[in-house]
């Protein structure tokens, strides 16, 4: 069992690298430093949304709309702490 919960908590590790990946992709190509023409760059960014998409797609109709601050990446970056939190206080379960 204690195998299952280090599989969760490398799961929620790399889905919390996708998230902060994709925040910080979308920032550099708002701010016009990556260019969506260069085909690596487009080619991460929609690997990257197809990704997260499944993940966002629930909490984006549970928000309201804020003229094109998008929050469900804060969102879930938030679940995933409170998932961290609630599976490391019950580790003694997985033993």
């Amino acid at each position: 069992m204690q195998s299952l919960f280090q599989i969760l908590m490398l799961i929620l590790d790399v889905v919390w690298f996708f998230i902060i990946a994709h925040v910080i992709m979308s920032w550099l190509i708002n701010f016009q430093v990556l260019n969506m023409r260069q085909q690596l760059v487009a080619q991460i960014w929609y690997g990257l949304n197809r990704i997260l998409e499944p993940i966002y797609g629930p909490i984006r109709r549970l928000l309201p709309p804020m003229g094109g601050l998008d929050l469900a990446p804060l969102a879930v970056l938030l679940a995933i702490i409170v998932l961290r939190i609630v599976l490391q206080n019950n580790m003694a379960l997985f033993f």
